[in-house]
């Protein structure tokens, strides 16, 4: 159970910078962490939280932050190459939403699965705060988006991101429908939060060299895969999770997500989704929300 309570102020270490937060994002993988399913990495804080907007204690400056711990907090200590200017014309409580969804979203679509110009893109569970910024991430690139949903009061919300076809998983069957938009194995790259529940539809309308790129398993763990199918169809199968990789590794992927994507908040080519901001003392009802499925984008917390 997330609580609210009173703790240090963190001492930043080498190599990181103190930051005053203004608004952090609340992320499933929150949830999970809660649930005792997620611990945080070896060194790393056991607080909530795994994006951030604020100041920089000091110089001043207006960032955004990624983290692998620590966000939920009215400062946090952040490692420098996981800090990133906070676009100019983004309110700076918005500018939250940017590091964990969009950073989750350039290192799936474009890293692991190498989203081009062209490509055509499946993205499960799309009305989330990761779905509706890969959506968004996979349109500036140039690809062709299915997004899915199982609440059909959050479609709106995937053709508002871009998608050019949105379907309400359950009620529809995904595999027919992008058939009849775009032919069998169609898609290019998946990028698949839900798990086993998707994975052998997954296969069946990846086309040949596809890759699908697997980021929890919201729908299951463990589930069956048509191995003589995924050879056919020279497919690749990717397991991505962001939060637990080395400090390094996230310094080289900021500073590239900085150069591709970051000046595309400013042009507003990229916008982050926001479904709504709650007080501190309302963390709770935050958590709940987001547990209960009901936000479409992101849900942030705001500090100041």
């Amino acid at each position: 159970m997330a609580e609210l309570r009173e703790t240090d102020t963190p001492v930043p270490g080498a190599g990181e910078v103190l930051v005053r937060v203004a608004a952090s994002g609340l992320n499933r993988a929150d949830l999970s962490q809660i649930a005792g399913r997620y611990p945080p990495p070896l060194g790393e804080s056991d607080v909530l939280g795994l994006e951030v907007s604020g100041i920089v204690e000091g110089p001043g400056e207006r960032v955004c932050a990624l983290l692998a711990g620590g966000g939920h907090a009215e400062y946090v200590a952040v490692p420098v190459g996981q800090v990133l200017p906070a676009p100019r014309k983004l309110d700076l409580v918005h500018a939250a939403g940017i590091p964990e969804a969009y950073g989750t979203a350039f290192v799936n679509l474009v890293v692991e699965g190498g989203v081009t110009s062209g490509a055509r893109v499946l993205i499960h569970a799309g009305a989330s705060g990761v779905g509706l910024a890969a959506i968004q991430v996979a349109k500036l690139l140039g690809a062709s988006v299915v997004a899915t949903t199982r609440t059909a009061s959050k479609l709106p919300a995937l053709t508002a991101a871009g998608a050019d076809i949105a379907v309400e998983a359950g009620r529809e069957d995904v595999r027919t429908e992008i058939e009849r938009r775009w032919g069998a194995d169609a898609v290019d790259v998946v990028l698949d939060p839900v798990g086993a529940a998707t994975l052998a539809g997954d296969l069946a309308v990846l086309a040949i060299g596809g890759r699908i790129v697997l980021l929890a398993t919201m729908g299951g763990a463990r589930g069956e895969l048509d191995i003589g199918l995924l050879m056919k169809k020279r497919g690749r199968l990717i397991g991505s999770t962001l939060r637990g990789r080395s400090r390094a590794e996230k310094a080289v992927l900021v500073a590239r997500f900085r150069r591709e994507l970051l000046g595309a908040f400013d042009t507003g080519a990229l916008r982050v989704s926001v479904d709504s901001v709650f007080p501190p003392e309302q963390a709770a009802a935050a958590f709940q929300r987001m547990r209960e499925n009901r936000n479409a984008g992101k849900i942030l917390i705001d500090w100041r």
